[in-house]
């Protein structure tokens, strides 16, 4: 009776492992989606993007800081951005990406630099200047930019599994700002703060993706660093309340990316 007992329960376990087995771990006999894809030689899509922007500052020792007080803040943004993409596949495991698009911003840069008064009568890095009691207009410059982004990124991607595959990606980015205000006779005495228009950036990617049966779906997460300084100086003539505080102003972004092929 016992011995009876113990070999029907080893059977049904055999065959409870079994259909497990197959129903879940026999992904070998199943045919994958999009099989062909990405052995094509070029491919092409687009993608979204939701984005965080802000800018990475470093500040002026003399007219940018107050001891270890920074006089100095920003505020991020949260924006969109979309674009297309074009792939070359170079072998199994590398591709080239060329994704151009667009990404539309709004920042602000905050400036409590009424203490520069201080230095009215003149220093090495100013001639001398007028005092003038800086309104809550002044303190505040909101910089708003739209981006013609154009990242060139070599991707690596490991082995497909079933219907996905992880992939990292890197590259450098030719980026204008088509709202830079670069030639502006104006600068911030107007309440105008300058940008330059043509920048490089350089930028990191990792994301997964996946394959339905009719385009490909890829989240991930990217990060650009503006390589070159943005900030266009003031006039000579300008008080040192504004982009003399600065002595480098460079974007950081991070974006939620999907794209679809």
């Amino acid at each position: 009776m016992w011995n009876n007992t113990l070999n029907i329960k080893v059977l049904a376990a055999i065959f409870i492992s079994g259909l497990f087995n197959a129903q879940l771990f026999r992904t070998k006999d199943r045919q994958d989606r999009l099989e062909g894809f990405d052995n094509q030689k070029f491919s092409y899509g687009f993608y979204l993007a939701a984005n965080n922007f802000d800018y990475r500052l470093v500040l002026h020792p003399m007219f940018g800081m107050d001891g270890q007080r920074n006089l100095v803040q920003t505020k991020s943004s949260y924006s969109f951005g979309a674009g297309l993409i074009g792939k070359m596949r170079l072998d199994d495991n590398f591709d080239l990406r060329l994704e151009p698009g667009l990404q539309f911003m709004s920042r602000e840069i905050i400036f409590n630099t009424q203490s520069n008064d201080q230095y009215a009568g003149g220093t090495a890095a100013n001639a001398p200047f007028t005092p003038r009691a800086l309104t809550e207009a002044d303190k505040l410059r909101t910089v708003k930019s739209t981006y013609v982004d154009v990242p060139l990124l070599l991707e690596v991607h490991g082995d497909r599994w079933y219907n996905s595959r992880p992939y990292a990606a890197a590259g450098v980015n030719w980026m204008m700002n088509l709202q830079s205000n670069s030639k502006s006779a104006d600068d911030n005495a107007n309440g105008i703060f300058r940008t330059t228009t043509s920048n490089f950036a350089w930028t990191a990617e990792i994301g997964i993706q996946f394959y339905f049966s009719r385009f490909k779906l890829t989240p991930g997460f990217r990060g650009t660093f503006m390589i070159n300084d943005e900030m266009v100086a003031d006039n000579a003539e300008t008080p040192p309340y504004w982009t003399s505080a600065i002595s480098t102003a460079k974007t950081r972004a991070f974006m939620f990316v999907l794209k679809f092929e």
